[in-house]
């Protein structure tokens, strides 16, 4: 009854099988993987000590930021060179910008440094002056942003002074001097100030790692996880009754419930060349009738 299944068409359909299944599977815990993962990286930021009561390392031991070294206190040291604004972010529901200063190290590169918030907009509002002479630095480490970035300004056109994305690959077209790929935000916003100009600032919190939270794509990776599971499961049922279909339909033909091929065709076509419904008699009978009248005869 199953002999079908050894015929050219349906090698085709059991290899499409063979390699669809697996495929989905692959597929589906590949994206439950990374659903895990977030979930993992979820846990472990949660469990870290708060920012404030960590030690402070080097700058250079922290290198480059991952999900492991994102928030952590950095130290550096240097003198303030140039300063950007950094408009349209918010603070507590509150529009502004950031106030950020390039810390030129011993090393000759320059650390993006957001001494902090200020309400309202750039040019308008009062900026308190970054200190003077050689500083200390300490701050907590953020990768740098990307288009995908809250708050970020990827359409350019901004004034002289003002910077979009926080990233070494706008500052080093802005700046004359390497850049680190990364930048801190200070929390103590009066220290290192010398004269305290710098109390009005706020103090910006440190951001997550990008892919750490249970945000919307770690639900995305768990929907296409089932979607995966799901076509697997859709191929398995559709073999099934394609081959439940074939094997019903040759056992009726073996029955005699359903007529050949050549059977029904022959059926079909005989009344078609008999339009009138006599069949075959009425030229044998128009044949007979001169043979019979001639033998009356």
């Amino acid at each position: 009854m199953y002999r079908f299944l050894l015929t050219p068409r349906w090698w085709g359909i059991n290899l499409f099988v063979v390699l669809a299944i697996p495929f989905c599977l692959v597929m589906g815990t590949w994206q439950l993987g990374r659903f895990e993962d977030r979930v993992q990286t979820h846990d472990a930021a949660t469990e870290q000590p708060a920012p404030g009561t960590r030690a402070a390392e080097p700058l250079d031991d922290l290198l480059p930021v991952d999900k492991v070294t994102s928030g952590r206190p950095a130290t550096a040291t240097g003198r303030y060179a140039d300063q950007f604004l950094v408009p349209g972010r918010e603070l507590d529901d509150k529009s502004g910008f950031y106030v950020l200063n390039m810390l030129r190290t011993d090393t000759g590169k320059a650390l993006p440094v957001v001494r902090g918030w200020l309400p309202g907009e750039p040019g308008t509002t009062p900026v308190p002056a970054a200190p003077t002479g050689r500083v200390t630095v300490t701050g907590d480490l953020q990768a740098s942003e990307n288009a995908g970035t809250a708050g970020a300004h990827t359409r350019g056109g901004l004034p002289d002074g003002q910077l979009g994305i926080i990233s070494a690959a706008s500052l080093i077209n802005l700046v004359p001097y390497d850049v680190y790929d990364a930048w801190v935000t200070v929390q103590d916003t009066g220290s290192g100030t010398g004269d305290g100009a710098g109390g009005a600032l706020r103090p910006v919190p440190a951001a997550a790692a990008q892919g750490t939270g249970l945000d919307l794509k770690a639900f995305q990776n768990l929907g296409y996880t089932g979607e995966w599971f799901v076509f697997a499961g859709f191929v398995l049922f559709m073999w099934f009754r394609l081959v439940r279909r074939e094997a019903e339909a040759a056992r009726d033909l073996r029955l005699g419930l359903v007529p050949e091929d050549g059977a029904a065709t022959s059926t079909d076509t005989a009344p078609a060349a008999d339009p009138d419904g006599r069949g075959g008699k009425k030229g044998e009978d128009e044949g007979a009738s001169p043979a019979v009248g001639s033998g009356a005869v």
